[in-house]
């Protein structure tokens, strides 16, 4: 049986120019030649379609289309394009075991450095990563920060892809809520102490509380790699060192752990509410 949607044919074949384009978007390499990315399941699709930034494309099991009607509806209101494929076309692209009845083609997130320092200057607090390599801790902290309504999120080099589907997963929708940029720490954390910011990183060495450091003005604050910490250079150019204090036998907490912790801590300080866009 064949299915249709808007006078178009089903996508059967796995040698289809598009499947091979979505194909690609499974690899990093693939990601940065066309600058964009998969997002798979019908949460993650719904987030991006009630985005600033919405997909360019709807691909959907032509098989379970009455599963995303809805979807469909709200794609086809926004001009999107969608498409359906076959299921075997639907597992190649996708990431997953057992794959959702859609997926979409999105493009990559437009934010720079720059626009986190301007939104930063009031009372901003922004969430610098510094070589994060676990998919799940990058977007666990993405979540955390949208949580609590934080300015934005910048990432380091060598951290783990944004775009990497398990990141993307993990946000569940987060990275649609609030701008998230990339750019090297040498040149940025400097920037942005020259607009006025604070530059906190976690230290386990001459650092202060968390709960005594004044989170309340303009922070950046560090979170560095599950091994090694901040790194030497990004400690060098924070004014300021914080650790979490912990009373029981754990030597650490893990990154995205460490990161929600001073967030929450922040947001009560700024008694729960942010003002910054």
């Amino acid at each position: 049986m064949e299915y249709r949607r808007s006078g178009s044919a089903v996508i059967e074949s796995l040698q289809n120019p598009r499947a091979k384009q979505w194909t690609q978007l499974l690899d990093k390499k693939g990601r940065e030649k066309q600058g964009r990315f998969l997002i798979e399941g019908i949460h993650l699709v719904q987030e991006a379609l009630r985005s600033e930034l919405p997909p360019e494309t709807l691909v959907y099991s032509a098989a379970r289309e009455e599963a995303v009607e809805p979807l469909l509806q709200e794609a086809s209101a926004l001009g999107v394009e969608c498409l359906a494929v076959t299921e075997p076309v639907l597992a190649k692209c996708t990431d997953t075991q057992t794959p959702q009845p859609v997926f979409a083609v999105v493009p990559k997130l437009p934010w720079r450095p720059q626009q986190l320092i301007e939104a930063s200057r009031r009372d901003g607090l922004v969430v610098v990563i510094d070589g994060i390599q676990d998919p799940g801790n990058l977007g666990t902290i993405i979540r955390s920060a949208d949580a609590v309504g934080a300015t934005g999120v910048l990432l380091g080099r060598g951290t783990v892809d944004l775009y990497n589907p398990k990141t993307v997963r993990s946000t569940m929708g987060s990275l649609f809520h609030l701008p998230i940029a990339e750019g090297a720490l040498g040149e940025w954390l400097p920037k942005a102490a020259e607009a006025g910011i604070h530059i906190a990183a976690t230290s386990l060495q001459g650092a202060v509380s968390c709960y005594e450091h004044d989170f309340r003005p303009a922070t950046w604050f560090v979170i560095g790699n599950e091994g090694a910490g901040v790194s030497a250079e990004a400690l060098e150019l924070s004014q300021h060192q914080v650790l979490i204090p912990m009373r029981g036998r754990a030597e650490s907490l893990n990154a995205a752990m460490a990161a929600t912790v001073l967030l929450f801590e922040a947001m009560r300080q700024r008694g729960i509410i942010f003002h910054s866009s």
